[in-house]
């Protein structure tokens, strides 16, 4: 412990790291106040015990996680980021199916940047989609609108489009100016945010259990996620080194040409290559059963089928999800990773792999490599998402069984190692040690290394 204390101290005398973290800090807070103002003409006293009596709805807790509870407050925040990421997520897509995108991508810093200039008026579409159907479908029915109407609706929807602007903004900022990438981070405080209050109502219900043994389960449940975020880590930083032999190259040194040896690096291949995509995408897929639970013509016996299929509290959705994410690990897996590619990328460096015939063999090894490694990566995907609801049927609360698992662990793992990964690396071109024992985390040593959010 005294070991780790005198490495945190000695963060504070670089002072480039120590500015950073402090600018961080100082737009995380930014963000969380922000999330406590409430779109002007809601009544927030009416909206709390309105929801109140509505009970919880499993799809609203989860969006809710990730605004960090201001989507339940109706605060000018309430969709958070999630609109930058949807229009990342399609941006992304384009990137990989239609040629102008793909253009852009190959035309380095320019490129990167119009594809950004598309992202964000990309951005500010799918908010205003978005921002009308949420006041329309989660603030308006509770009454806590105190004057309904076009103004209000139009203001509303001018105010959270303004305010996801400004949130986008303050991701790029953190990104720039402080510690770790920007947008993930601010998901990670908004679903870290709701921690506590779910963590201390977990701790309320059992007390107000007449079982004693009620208390002695909380320590249980502490034990159990300590192993689960253990697994979780193991799962993100496990990677299938594969080695790449590199030719020597000729170095002019004035009158005196020298000859630097090419030596052996390694190609990581990551398990989990896909991060959160697939989970993310099945959720999105799973709103089309709760779409065709109430489609008019269907009959009963089918829409009772779709019924079951879009509770979140019923294992027949945890097995959808299961399946879906495992099929779109495997789709997205294959739009990432291109083995043709990577393979004449090779070619023209003069690297090899060891044993493996350069172009089209070298593309069927790494090719056929993801495959047994992404089958893996997938259940454990599955089981990670589905994980909550296997926690709410051991007794644990609705609210707190979201952090057993699914997108938030996922995304909380994902984002505090790189965040570390890169205070490491500051800390190590220091001459310092690093944070941990070994002097750098696992993975830093990678040819690359994919964000918490792939790519996002």
């Amino acid at each position: 412990m005294k070991k780790l204390a005198d490495k945190l101290r000695s963060i504070w005398t670089i002072k480039e790291l120590k500015e950073r973290i402090l600018y961080t800090i100082l737009f995380i807070l930014i963000y969380r106040l922000g999330s406590f103002v409430i779109i002007p003409g809601v009544d927030s006293t009416i909206l709390t015990k309105s929801l109140s009596q509505q009970g919880d709805n499993g799809i609203v807790s989860l969006i809710n996680q990730f605004a960090g509870g201001s989507f339940s407050r109706a605060s000018i925040f309430a969709l958070g980021i999630m609109p930058y990421i949807t229009a990342s997520i399609v941006i992304q897509l384009l990137g990989m199916a239609v040629p102008q995108f793909q253009k852009l991508q190959k035309e380095g810093e320019s490129g990167r940047k119009k594809m950004q200039t598309y992202t964000k008026l990309l951005t500010i579409v799918v908010t205003v989609v978005q921002a009308p159907t949420y006041l329309a479908s989660y603030i308006e029915p509770t009454g806590a609108v105190v004057t309904p109407g076009l103004f209000f609706t139009i203001t509303a929807v001018a105010i959270i489009v303004a305010s996801t602007m400004f949130i986008m903004w303050l991701g790029e900022k953190i990104t720039e100016k402080g510690v770790g990438n920007g947008v993930s981070l601010l998901i990670t405080v908004g679903i870290i945010a709701r921690l506590p209050q779910a963590f201390f109502a977990e701790i309320s219900t059992k007390i107000q259990d007449a079982a004693g043994g009620r208390l002695l389960f909380i320590f249980v449940e502490m034990i159990v996620w300590f192993f689960i975020i253990l697994f979780t880590i193991l799962v993100i930083k496990g990677v299938r080194k594969v080695p790449l032999e590199y030719p020597k190259q000729m170095i002019a040194g004035g009158a005196i040409n020298k000859t630097q040896n090419g030596g052996r690096r390694y190609l990581p291949l990551k398990v989990a290559m896909a991060g959160v995509m697939p989970i993310i995408f099945a959720q999105a897929i799973m709103f089309l059963p709760q779409s065709l639970a109430t489609a008019s013509f269907l009959g009963d016996a089918t829409k009772g089928v779709f019924q079951e299929i879009a509770n979140p509290n019923t294992i027949w959705y945890s097995l959808t999800t299961a399946l879906f994410i495992v099929i779109f690990t495997y789709f997205y897996t294959a739009m990432i990773i291109n083995p043709r590619q990577m393979a004449d990328d090779f070619k023209r460096q003069g690297a090899y792999i060891p044993g493996v015939k350069p172009g089209v063999d070298t593309a069927n090894f790494i090719d056929n490599v993801m495959t047994k490694i992404t089958f893996p990566g997938s259940l454990f995907l599955a089981f990670i998402a589905i994980l909550p609801y296997f926690a709410r049927l051991g007794g644990i609360s609705n609210e707190f069984s979201y952090f057993f698992g699914g997108t938030s662990l996922l995304i909380m793992v994902g984002v505090v190692l790189d965040t570390m990964l890169q205070i490491d690396n500051y800390v190590v071109m220091r001459h310092y040690d690093g944070l941990m024992k070994t002097g750098k985390l696992t993975g830093s040593e990678s040819l690359s290394e994919s964000s918490s959010l792939g790519g996002i």
